[in-house]
């Protein structure tokens, strides 16, 4: 693929100010200062879109791209900048952090303040520009994670690192509805190292764990009955990526949505047995808890009790727990069983 910007071909003028306006182009409202050193200026720029992400890669003399707070404010942005530096070194200033950029080592711009990012000697830099709103709630973190460098040895940044390497090798020929794809892969992925490098290493600790899942779990009991509650929607409540949500319930024996499910479940099967024939009919107590669909209702009722809702509720509740079942704490035999594991989560525990 030919560079979209190539200071060798450029007729007579200046390559810095050309250079310039290119990067301000193709990635943000930038200035760029070259350090004095003798002969023309030599830069390439190669940028294609895959989706919403904006793949970029430039190879260059030493160069200083700057994004200062007039530029900020006259020309505002939302979007992020994942930076890999192939070669060469830079550094790197933002949000009051400076720090070198070694080969090899990524860095986050964010492109909605100001920061400088100065490149020593000639060198190569690959870049995904992301809108801030396609990495959900890990945008509102991203501030804690600029200014710093992020080696590419382990975790989430082992995967990104050739994963943009191998993006930036495709030189432009991924299919339209491939690019689209590999745009939310793109945003997941990013979303997922913000939340693994400001929350605390690669995975929270247990205790972080487990508050933040307490959490989820009393917000989950809390929205049961509004029908739009979403995973999408717990990960903005919180502030986390939707990946990162699922990653959480990995070790559950469950996954969000059959969390959100089972407990609606739950409820409605405590409402018909307390109210029994004088309870509201079943369509309106499956309504009532946040189920779209009755037949819906009904299967997942009897997938979990095994009774249909109007058996459970002409009966009172059966007298007995079906086999692997508990009777809930301070419950009588004749009281709604509740599954040992299921009653975990109702209780905001850690199976």
């Amino acid at each position: 693929m030919q560079p979209v910007l190539s200071t060798a071909a450029l007729p007579e003028g200046d390559p810095v100010t050309a250079w310039e306006q290119g990067v301000r182009h193709w990635l943000a409202r930038v200035r760029v200062a070259r350090p004095r050193q003798p002969g023309p200026y030599e830069g390439d720029l190669w940028s294609w879109d895959l989706g919403y992400v904006r793949v970029l890669s430039m190879r260059a003399d030493p160069v200083r791209l700057s994004r200062t707070a007039r530029l900020v404010a006259d020309a505002p942005d939302d979007r992020l900048a994942l930076a890999l530096q192939v070669s060469g070194t830079a550094a790197l200033h933002q949000d009051g952090r400076s720090t070198a950029v070694r080969p090899g080592e990524m860095v986050l711009l964010d492109l909605r303040r100001p920061f400088s990012l100065e490149q020593h000697r000639p060198f190569r830099l690959h870049l995904l520009r992301v809108p801030e709103r396609a990495v959900g709630g890990s945008g509102t973190r991203a501030e804690r994670l600029t200014g710093r460098a992020i080696p590419t040895a382990e975790g989430v940044a082992a995967l990104l690192g050739p994963f943009v390497s191998a993006l930036v090798s495709e030189t432009g020929r991924t299919a339209a509805d491939v690019g689209d794809q590999l745009a939310g892969s793109v945003a997941d992925l990013l979303a997922t190292l913000i939340d693994e490098q400001t929350l605390g290493g690669p995975r929270p600790s247990r205790s972080a764990r487990d508050h933040l899942l307490a959490s989820i779990r009393r917000y989950i009991d809390d929205h049961l009955r509004d029908p739009g509650l979403s995973p999408a929607r717990i990960a903005d409540a919180h502030r986390i990526s939707l990946r990162y949500l699922h990653l959480l319930f990995e070790g559950e024996e469950t996954t969000v949505r059959r969390l959100i499910q089972r407990r609606r479940v739950e409820e409605c099967a405590g409402e018909l047995a307390r109210r029994g024939r004088v309870a509201p009919t079943i369509s309106a107590v499956a309504y009532g808890w946040g189920f779209r669909n009755v037949a819906h209702f009904s299967r997942s009722f009897k997938a979990v009790y095994g009774y249909s809702p109007r058996d459970w509720r002409d009966a009172g509740a059966p007298p007995a727990a079906p086999d692997g079942w508990e009777t809930g704490p301070g419950q009588s035999a004749g009281a709604v069983p509740v599954p040992a594991r299921t009653r975990c989560h109702s209780l905001g525990e850690t199976p």
